[in-house]
């Protein structure tokens, strides 16, 4: 199963577009997402930006403590009083937080969590077209059908056009 994700601008384009999928009969499996047809929520939609943050999060948390006690162990083999005012213990757990840091951007960054913070580059997720009045249709079928629904799409000069081969929704 293939999946086409066709935004358009307003709701007239996305409308007509449909129709035309309708002549075809490849409307059964289209549906509309956005204002006065189907909500992401009711469709299943993931949020990306939810599913990247919950990734981050599980990952830093893994990820922190080893590097507190990366922090710690290399503080004691290599013996640096980095702060004499702190003392050999002081300094260890002192290693011990500045490698649990390093643990947790590490786990930001292997996790893609940094495409929260300075956004996702592909394009704007769907939910947020939704909210900004934009109306993506999803074509869920095989290839074939697929392909025939890109070219009925393409026709209303959509303004993206995104094929994908995993599931858009998710699989609980």
């Amino acid at each position: 199963m293939e999946y086409l994700v066709t935004v358009f601008a307003d709701r007239i384009s996305a409308e007509a577009a449909y129709t035309a999928l309708e002549d075809k009969g490849l409307s059964g499996f289209a549906t509309i997402l956005g204002g006065g047809y189907t909500t992401p929520d009711e469709y299943g939609l993931v949020d990306p930006h939810e599913e990247t943050r919950k990734r981050a999060l599980t990952m830093m948390s893994w990820i922190a403590p080893f590097g507190f006690a990366g922090g710690v162990v290399f503080n004691s083999i290599t013996g640096l009083q980095t702060f004499e005012w702190a003392g050999v213990l002081g300094n260890q757990i002192i290693g011990g937080v500045l490698g649990a840091i390093g643990g947790a951007m590490g786990g930001l960054f292997v996790s893609g969590g940094t495409s929260l913070i300075l956004g996702s580059g592909d394009m704007r997720p769907y939910r947020d077209r939704i909210k900004a009045g934009e109306y993506p249709i999803v074509v869920k079928a095989d290839r074939f059908k697929i392909q025939q629904a890109n070219a009925i799409m393409r026709k209303f000069r959509p303004e993206s056009v995104k094929a994908y081969e995993r599931p858009l929704q998710k699989l609980d």
